[in-house]
């Protein structure tokens, strides 16, 4: 990519960004201090998006309560956040008129692309575990010396991390990206990228399954020799991928049990409690499972699939080695909140999707739990939670909008109770757990209906859980 001229080619076109929020927001500013002409629209109203549309510098044009055609008069190019789809009316008129569409992720990748041609990008994709991932990633590369920055769909948008002069300096950028950040992308291309697994979610949001996971494997379209796709083995979706690459150069894998084992080659795998490895020039064991510090089935791939994509990145085996004996997890996923009277309290809140909470029943052997679960359905399979919940789970604690279908789903696999907030869904768990039970919150659903985001709803669960 041409940097200077990539930069300078935004000063004095009229953008348009459609959708206000974090990765909005970020692109609008972007776009506004490299000299372009931008409006931003938002079927919100100033009020509903707090902060996010504050502050902005007087020259940015606002369109706030719905998307007005309007907003596209005179417009050259449109930036989509990936909370507007593609199929949004907005977007469908702006191509229907000609006007170039590209999506926050990518006018980001570019933007750093322009500045240091050079700059590794290592991306990460699938349905749950990509932010336990891209963080331990990140981790493995700050040990092995390497002036990495985490950006994406986890922490800053990556067209605001380009506003800061030293993230414009790195030499590696890892991002997490979603399926919805994934449909408007052309260009990306980045040097390792991973599906970490992929399972039903976000069926409010697309036509079928086929549909998300085709945005999904958008992660590695415009790869070519010298780059590096690392999929999970054991995971029947990842399997058809390969089949559908074989004989593709720079494909890896990581995974557990025979299947993965059958395939992990070249790649990391599980064997026998420990962790080996076998890409050019490492043929050995890396690491025991009993030394990395995140437990649990789901926890051990993350840890695979980062050393996996660590290591074709260029770190040395001690640096992954001494992240995966470090690094302690994330908040909101499987967290240790505390111990009350015999009852261990665990945020799962990160645990949006049946498959993702599915895992989290299974990882806590025979001890009984209080499931404290609901939210904003979508479009989730709650009946594939029966099996798992009839052998795990107690009591079951209900909130928010899908209450009503997970009840109708899981009826007779546990006793069901109702709670109006997370206050009220607490308390009841506390009543009816007993010494050695677990307070599960892991809902299973989106969070918008009651709370800002999942980390919200992580944040007021512990609250209420520490005012026990």
């Amino acid at each position: 990519m041409d940097g200077a001229a990539g930069i300078t080619a935004f000063k004095g076109r009229r953008v348009l960004v459609a959708g206000l929020k974090r990765s909005g927001r970020a692109a609008a500013l972007a776009l506004f201090n490299l000299g372009a002409r931008v409006s931003v629209t938002d079927m919100k109203t100033a009020g509903e998006l707090g902060a996010c549309a504050k502050d902005l510098p007087a020259g940015i044009g606002l369109y706030l309560g719905g998307h007005p055609e309007e907003a596209l008069e005179g417009v050259e190019l449109v930036v989509a956040s990936p909370g507007v789809p593609m199929d949004a009316g907005l977007l469908k008129t702006a191509a229907g008129r000609g006007i170039e569409i590209m999506g926050e992720l990518e006018l980001g990748y570019r933007l750093f692309k322009y500045e240091n041609p050079l700059v590794d990008f290592l991306a990460v994709t699938g349905t749950n575990g990509k932010s336990t991932t891209c963080t331990l990633l990140h981790s493995m590369l700050r040990k092995a010396g390497r002036n990495a920055v985490l950006a994406g769909n986890i922490g800053e948008a990556l067209t605001g991390f380009f506003a800061v002069k030293e993230a414009r300096e790195a030499d590696t950028v890892v991002v997490e990206v979603s399926s919805f950040q994934l449909e408007a992308v052309s260009d990306f291309k980045p040097r390792v990228a991973a599906i970490l697994n992929l399972a039903p979610d976000h069926l409010d949001r697309y036509a079928g399954l086929e549909a998300y996971y085709g945005a999904k494997m958008k992660i590695y379209r415009r790869q070519d020799e010298g780059d590096f796709l690392v999929l999970n083995a054991a995971d029947p979706v990842c399997r058809r991928i390969a089949g559908r690459l074989a004989g593709a150069p720079g494909i890896v894998y990581f995974g557990s049990g025979e299947k993965a084992r059958e395939r992990t080659r070249p790649g990391l795998y599980e064997r026998d409690g420990s962790v080996f490895v076998n890409l050019p020039g490492l043929d050995a064991e890396l690491i025991k499972t009993s030394e990395i510090r995140i437990k649990g089935a789901h926890n051990l791939e993350n840890a695979m699939a980062a050393g996996c994509m660590a290591l074709l990145a260029g770190a040395p085996v001690q640096a992954v080695r001494g992240a995966l004996m470090e690094f302690p997890g994330l908040a909101h996923r499987m967290e240790f909140v505390r111990e009350i009277e015999g009852v261990v309290y665990v945020n799962d809140s990160k645990g949006t999707n049946p498959p993702a909470v599915l895992r989290s029943l299974q990882s806590f052997g025979a001890s009984p739990l209080v499931l404290i679960a609901g939210g904003r359905d979508k479009n989730g399979d709650f009946e594939s939670l029966r099996g798992a919940v009839k052998d795990h789970v107690r009591l079951i604690v209900l909130i928010g909008e899908a209450a009503g279908k997970m009840e109708a789903a899981l009826r007779g696999a546990a006793e069901i109770r109702f709670a109006r907030d997370m206050e009220e869904a607490v308390r009841t768990s506390r009543q009816a757990a007993r010494p050695g039970d677990v307070v599960l919150l892991s809902p299973a659903c989106a969070s918008f209906d009651m709370f800002e985001d999942f980390e919200d709803r992580g944040r007021k669960f512990n609250r209420e859980v520490w005012k026990l």
